[in-house]
């Protein structure tokens, strides 16, 4: 295993009840790199990002096959806590959802979940994560206001920088700008290419343009199962498979 590879999965299967979504996934994600996951819409790429952090256990008769490792640990043995593992692998959702508080406990309640209650150490990761999530200038004066007086696109950073205040490894994204207009997208990508600085990003995207622009890597799904994964540039431009071309130039789905 090279010592770049954060977060790899080897040969996948996922199932709900007896259908089976996802088949023989092995991908594997560098560190600081961002892979886009692309594919047409019910072809597994979410649920193959919410296996990341196990957010499907939380659906009933669902089971894996297969591995899914976090550095060399296998994120289903026994011994892993969920609540630390989400903390290591955070997520940013399609829809903004931030909780009903104000803009400044929206950041400090994950830090408060995980035990921290030095004040003067919260209101500092709190600043910090506004400000990697490029919202800080934005919000400073009112950090007591509710988060839902936020535009979309403010909420979606909020949401961000939730995720980033307990300092993740990995960061999963499902379709973060599917809900946003063009300004605010474009805010989001020039966020997602500098956060990945500091970890390693998994980004679902049905905007192929989106992907070309920010992934470093991407991986093409269809029908649940992983049909190519190269390079941005080279998958592209040139795609090993007629599959794969047929689709980035809209041949099909």
């Amino acid at each position: 295993m090279h010592d770049n590879i954060k977060m790899h999965t080897e040969h996948l299967d996922f199932f709900y009840g007896d259908f089976q979504a996802l088949h023989d996934i092995s991908i594997e994600f560098e560190k600081n790199r961002i892979t886009a996951l692309i594919g047409p819409s019910g072809c597994g790429k979410s649920t193959y990002l919410r296996c990341l952090n196990r957010m499907n256990d939380l659906i009933p008769g669902t089971r894996i096959k297969g591995r899914i490792m976090l550095d060399s640990q296998d994120i289903h043995e026994p011994s892993v806590d969920v609540v630390s593992l989400r903390r290591r692998v955070g997520m940013v959702f399609q829809k903004p959802n931030p909780f009903p508080k104000s803009i400044f406990e929206n950041i400090a309640y994950g830090l408060k979940v995980n035990g921290i209650k030095d004040r003067a150490l919260i209101t500092e990761t709190v600043e910090k994560s506004l400000k990697q999530a490029a919202i800080w200038d934005e919000v400073k004066d009112r950090l007591n206001e509710s988060a839902l007086s936020l535009s979309g696109g403010q909420q979606q950073r909020l949401c961000i920088a939730r995720a980033l205040a307990v300092s993740p490894e990995v960061l999963l994204m499902d379709e973060p700008a599917s809900a946003l207009d063009p300004v605010a997208t474009q805010k989001i990508e020039e966020l997602v290419e500098k956060i990945c600085e500091k970890l390693t990003i998994i980004i679902v995207t049905h905007n192929m343009q989106q992907a070309a622009r920010v992934s470093h890597k991407t991986a093409f799904f269809y029908m649940g199962k992983l049909i190519e994964v190269n390079d941005t540039d080279t998958l592209f431009t040139k795609p090993a498979l007629k599959q794969t071309e047929d689709y980035i130039t809209g041949r099909f789905g």
